[in-house]
């Protein structure tokens, strides 16, 4: 699974440029205006989608993202329905990498084993579980590598030289960066400590490293996009997503279109930042 990964990483720098990772929460508002918005996605101009798996007491997630958790819940969303999704969306696209991003809680109750083995059968190519530390290996980080899932770790501002050997040894896929101390979507990151952190951490690792956490714009999304090997924008799209719901926040007829008018925006932010072609 993880070589769509390698192949889309492959294919950007081919391009001369950043990819750009967008994230959006599975069922929310509903399971179908969810597998829409999945879909739009890679048409707009994502190069890899992050899936989020919903939970009633997220810890790094922002407003924005929580709450797009509690409205998938409410509607009913759950993992079967969360890697049915997924298996829909990988019956037209064979090629975008799928990441699904959450916490432990849901596997650990869904079943590991059985996760992985549904997962892979979906067409997930990797995870991000963000409560889940080094020290935790053994719970799902070394079964999904066997599993042939990438296990994909998040660094931060205060992620020190002694600490990341240990964040950086059985990651695969991609290193996730945090751009700031805090949650989700909470505040714009200092584009220039950013740039120096994404080179301290490719001086540890050969894996491309990925910018996340309060990237709000095509703007934003150039800037990151001169120093990392790839942008991710989540709690933006939920915000113009859910400007678009009715009173009983339910989709309206604006809702996709609102989030793909924003990932073409930030597309052409990352595109438009010229990197050095791959040789």
């Amino acid at each position: 699974m993880t070589k769509r990964i390698e192949a889309r990483f492959e294919k950007c720098r081919a391009e001369g440029r950043a990819a750009l990772v967008t994230y959006v929460m599975a069922g929310d508002p509903d399971p179908e205006t969810s597998l829409e918005i999945l879909k739009s996605l890679p048409k707009a101009g994502a190069d890899i989608v992050e899936f989020g798996l919903p939970f009633t007491d997220p810890m790094a997630d922002g407003p924005a993202i929580q709450a797009a958790g509690l409205r998938a819940l409410k509607v009913g969303q759950d993992m079967v329905k969360t890697l049915d999704l997924i298996r829909r969306f990988r019956a037209e696209d064979a090629d975008t990498p799928v990441i699904l991003m959450g916490y432990f809680n849901p596997i650990y109750v869904y079943g590991v084993d059985r996760f992985l083995a549904d997962a892979q059968q979906a067409g997930v190519d990797g995870l991000i579980v963000v409560d889940l530390p080094p020290e935790e290996d053994d719970e799902l980080c070394l079964p999904a590598l066997d599993a042939g899932l990438a296990f994909i770790r998040l660094a931060t501002p205060t992620t020190d030289d002694h600490r990341l050997p240990a964040v950086l040894e059985n990651t695969a896929g991609f290193v996730y960066y945090v751009s700031i101390t805090g949650i989700t979507g909470a505040a714009t990151p200092d584009f220039g400590r950013v740039a120096t952190a994404v080179e301290r951490i490719k001086r540890h690792t050969p894996l491309p490293v990925v910018v996340g956490f309060g990237v709000k714009s095509g703007q934003h999304a150039a800037a990151v996009a001169q120093g990392a090997d790839g942008v991710v924008v989540g709690s933006a799209l939920i915000d113009a997503m859910r400007g678009t719901l009715d009173e009983q926040d339910r989709a309206t007829s604006r809702t996709v279109e609102s989030v793909t008018t924003l990932v073409k925006e930030l597309s052409e932010g990352v595109r438009s930042v010229a990197k050095r072609a791959a040789a």
